[in-house]
């Protein structure tokens, strides 16, 4: 029967990260599987418990929203160890790319039942960040900065903070001329934002790069150029379908390794968390992660 060490972000989505373990956590040891449980003080000791756990043989739960899978699963790219989600964040974003099922029994029956599978990551190298490995994108513009404002925002939560986040970030949002290389060749945009998408999903539920595949070994990337702020509202909306692909203020392409530069001081984050400052660099590692799914 299988072993699992369940890492849990306490503060997950506003509230507890715990509460959503523990309907998973009966289930599973009423089936006999072995589950301990810890609590992380922050990401980085997140990563250590993770690679303990590891080390001892054990699947790993991550239990939060998409910063500590990102953070755990960056951790654990290119070891043996096996991951599973319990997501209990504002987005979970990549469980979402997963097809994850949200009801306690059909995830207890995921995590016990079904066989590892392999997911790519991705590398990101910046100044301030010499090697950070995380799951679902990358992302440089207005939506890094529509992130920072979520990741603060006190008084909402989930795709409410993503929301107003937004708009503060677009309304005094100026188009900003980004140099963006994919394999080589040399792209120049004006715009919006930047995306290199190993999921199709972002701020919780957004469907940035509708193609965007997990496993095969290629990043979507996603350029919006720059276009009247009223249209940059719509195109807002049609991410909730993907409708926003088929407009001509839209581009994208794929590539394993995409560096992305800009005129002025633009932001980049990273699945929720990384919050610095371009130039940086997004490598795809295929197949670099076992997970349950």
């Amino acid at each position: 029967m299988r072993q699992f060490t369940a890492v849990v972000n306490p503060t997950a989505g506003g509230s507890t990260g715990a509460a959503a373990l523990l309907p998973v956590a009966r289930l599973l040891r009423e089936a006999g599987a072995g589950l301990e449980t810890e609590y992380s003080r922050s990401l980085a000791h997140a990563q250590e418990l993770a690679l303990h756990a590891g080390e001892q043989g054990r699947i790993v739960l991550a239990v939060g929203g998409d910063g500590i899978a990102g953070g755990i699963g960056g951790a654990l790219s290119g070891t043996d160890t096996v991951l599973g989600l319990v997501p209990a964040g504002r987005g979970n974003d990549f469980a979402r790319a997963l097809r994850l099922p949200t009801a306690a029994p059909d995830l207890a029956r995921v995590l016990l039942c079904h066989e590892p599978r392999r997911v790519d990551t991705i590398e990101v190298e910046s100044a301030v960040h010499p090697r950070t490995v995380v799951l679902g994108s990358v992302y440089a513009g207005v939506d890094a900065l529509a992130n920072q404002h979520a990741n603060h925002a006190r008084l909402l939560r989930g795709a409410a903070s993503y929301y107003a986040g937004g708009l503060r970030a677009v309304t005094g949002w100026r188009p900003a001329s980004y140099r963006v290389t994919v394999d080589g060749d040399e792209h120049l945009h004006r715009g919006y934002t930047v995306v290199a998408a190993n999921s199709a999903y972002y701020g919780s539920g957004r469907i940035i790069a509708p193609d965007a595949r997990t496993d095969d070994g290629l990043l979507d990337v996603v350029m919006i150029r720059e276009a009247p702020r009223r249209l940059f509202f719509t195109l807002m909306n049609e991410l909730k379908t993907g409708a926003h692909t088929e407009r001509p203020e839209v581009v994208i392409l794929r590539g394993r390794e995409i560096r992305i530069e800009a005129d002025r001081p633009v932001p980049y984050g990273a699945d929720g968390e990384v919050e610095a400052t371009l130039p940086v660099t997004a490598r795809v590692r295929p197949g670099d992660l076992a997970m349950l799914f």
